[in-house]
């Protein structure tokens, strides 16, 4: 079986390593990939963004089932292309998609569907934004509507802050579109935990429970990223509460998703706040997360494309999904002034030191000249080590990441402890 998996970051080389375990793949695609994926997989130069080429290739190939990595081509209608021409693949339609690539189509969907979320207002006007944060209550949350790479939402402390914020997204248009209009919402007070999922557009089939850290720094402070690390399972939601966000909010999601007249064969993340009043959606994404995946797919123990078929053929509800009985920890090494302008060309050194030790390295913005590597992008790359407990796993990987060098690299040395 030939697979193609589109993206270039960690989350896509951990989505190959996870297909390389798999017997009845013969040959691993990735458009673009990086060079970290170049050892388990044939890279394929084609921008993620340029659909029709992607498809062209799939076509030729005679690709048996593509996965979609990153959000982009997803809000592009990928999908839908792929459809068209009877290619398999494991991403929602564009419409299904609109769960991530609006925040404003998800918020309005949770009301319709009665999944838990924070009171919210929409705004396209900046005066009117700006009227409505006087009389609010601090901090609140002010999100862009459209994609952000992560970055597109903003907890305002006090009213200078949110002034500032609504600034950036709706008159200097720091997200571009993305920021015609915002949603302002309540703060939300508990334990942040992601909820990916298997969807095959009729049921739904959770993975285990993960938790992203999403500030720069230790102790949780400095500003958003795309993710500093992960950690899976979560100690802290059992199976009561585990049974809670599947009826409260899988099951509710799947339902609305039906209920819409929407095709979703692929992955759902729920981004989610475990507060006093119990499990409330932050925020949709309608693809594996980064680094969630990087933390979540090593402990899968089933073959990943005997899922990816029984989501195709619409199966799921047919077998469970097993696990390892062990905890993963993902640490993301970043480059100097990440995630503002920040340093390229730094060469990388020690990499199979740290594979010496039994971790996973997993690539995001690597480049390589000859038999060397180094940095190209804000995330460079990223270690994920399992062990019987979590203090296991993180002792494995901070040890392993500590074999890892180049000019400016900056990594939390808390992931886990949050």
């Amino acid at each position: 079986m030939k697979v193609l998996v589109v993206g270039q970051g960690g989350r896509e080389h951990a989505l190959c390593h996870a297909l390389s375990k798999s017997k009845k793949v013969s040959k691993i695609y990735a458009a673009p990939g990086n060079p970290g994926i170049e050892e388990i997989a044939e890279r394929v130069i084609i921008n993620i963004e340029d659909i029709q080429s992607i498809v062209n290739f799939a076509l030729k190939e005679n690709i048996d089932i593509t996965v979609v990595g990153p959000e982009t081509p997803l809000a592009f209608g990928i999908s839908d292309e792929f459809n068209k021409k009877g290619l398999k693949i494991i991403g929602p339609t564009k419409e299904g998609a609109m769960l991530e690539s609006s925040k404003v189509y998800a918020k309005n969907f949770m009301k319709k569907y009665s999944i838990p979320t924070a009171f919210y207002e929409v705004f396209d006007d900046y005066k009117k934004a700006l009227d409505f944060i006087e009389g609010q209550e601090f901090p609140i949350v002010i999100k862009a509507e459209g994609l952000a790479q992560g970055k597109g939402v903003v907890i305002a402390q006090d009213k200078k802050e949110a002034q500032a914020a609504l600034e950036d997204i709706m008159v200097k248009k720091i997200f571009g579109s993305s920021g015609e209009r915002v949603v302002v919402e309540e703060f939300l007070e508990g334990r942040e935990a992601t909820v990916l999922a298997f969807c095959d557009g009729n049921d739904i089939v959770p993975m285990l429970p993960s938790r992203d850290h999403k500030r720069l720094l230790d102790g949780n402070k400095g500003p958003n990223t795309g993710g500093m690390g992960a950690i899976c399972p979560c100690a802290d939601i059992d199976n009561e509460l585990m049974n809670e966000i599947y009826t409260k909010i899988l099951l509710r999601t799947i339902e609305g998703i039906k209920k819409e007249g929407i095709s979703y064969k692929g992955i759902l993340y729920a981004g989610l706040m475990i507060t006093k009043e119990g499990p409330k959606v932050l925020e949709y994404n309608c693809r594996f997360g980064d680094p969630e995946a990087q933390a979540v797919l090593p402990l899968l123990k089933r073959d990943i494309i005997k899922i990816f078929e029984e989501i195709i053929n619409g199966e799921l509800n047919k077998k469970s999904i097993e696990w390892e009985k062990a905890f993963s920890v993902n640490v993301v090494a970043a480059s100097k002034g990440y995630p503002f302008g920040y340093e390229k060309g730094k060469k990388i050194e020690g990499l199979e030191k740290a594979r010496e030790k039994g971790v996973l390295v997993f690539h995001s913005g690597t480049s390589k000249s000859g038999n060397e590597y180094y940095t190209s992008g804000g995330r460079v790359l990223s270690v994920t080590a399992m062990g019987s407990s979590l203090n296991e796993a993180r002792e494995k990987a901070y040890d392993a990441l500590r074999e890892i060098y180049f000019e400016g690299m900056h990594y939390r040395k808390d992931i886990g402890l949050y």
